[in-house]
């Protein structure tokens, strides 16, 4: 019985766990698009792109997007469930609008060098990259979205804030992410603008109204004298 309680305060305790089930419906889709967005796509491109070189060291930063996400994520699930609801909307809401911007104008890259001119762990590293992700879908950069939101999700938690070097660390490493994505010529510049737009409006939906109301709430709590 002990056993079946824990059980059931655990469920009742995390039962926003629901929500990763997202990952049923964006893997299928995701893996879907990779399979099949192969030959004929519009190739995303600026002449920045072609200013900015190729720096293999970014790779680091680059793979510790993976874990970064995964902190913040589990973060707010366990300590901040309000908080968590928000994040998920937000970066669920922008990997379907990802996913459907794929689906309806297939694109990809053409800017990944085909000889390296140094030779080394880091150049390997970015090598197996390339092996296992396609330069399509890209439009715009989940890796750059997916960034901002995470910040914007610490940005407005209150108990984060008063962590200012683990803030600040969050933030460096994000703004690393995203350079990462244009030096190892992953994304373009088009790719990491239409991330900022994306999330700068999502955004809008998911976080601004709530701001607005508090001083409302607010400024009615002390008018009523409470």
């Amino acid at each position: 019985m002990n056993k079946k309680r824990k059980m059931g305060g655990l469920f009742k305790k995390y039962k926003h766990a629901w929500v990763f089930s997202y990952v049923l419906l964006y893997l299928p889709w995701f893996f879907y698009l990779e399979k099949h967005v192969t030959g004929s796509y519009h190739i995303i491109h600026s002449p920045i792109d072609d200013k900015i070189p190729f720096v293999e060291y970014f790779i680091v930063p680059y793979l510790l997007w993976f874990v970064f996400i995964a902190a913040v994520f589990l973060y707010f699930f366990f300590t901040d469930v309000e908080g968590f609801y928000k994040l998920a909307k937000l970066s669920f809401a922008g990997m379907t609008i990802f996913l459907i911007i794929s689906t309806l104008m297939p694109n990809g890259l053409a800017l990944r060098p085909y000889v390296f001119e140094r030779n080394n762990i880091f150049v390997d590293m970015v090598k197996a990259l390339y092996r296992a992700d396609t330069p399509t879908n890209v439009f715009p950069s989940l890796h750059v979205f997916n960034s901002l939101a995470a910040c914007i999700a610490i940005s407005q938690s209150k108990r984060l804030k008063k962590h200012k070097v683990v803030c600040a660390g969050a933030y460096i490493l994000a703004a690393l992410i995203i350079l990462a994505t244009m030096f190892l010529k992953q994304h373009s510049v088009l790719d990491v603008m239409a991330a900022f737009l994306m999330a700068y409006t999502l955004y809008q939906f998911v976080y601004v109204p709530e701001a607005r109301r508090m001083p409302k709430a607010a400024g009615q709590t002390l008018f009523s004298g409470k």
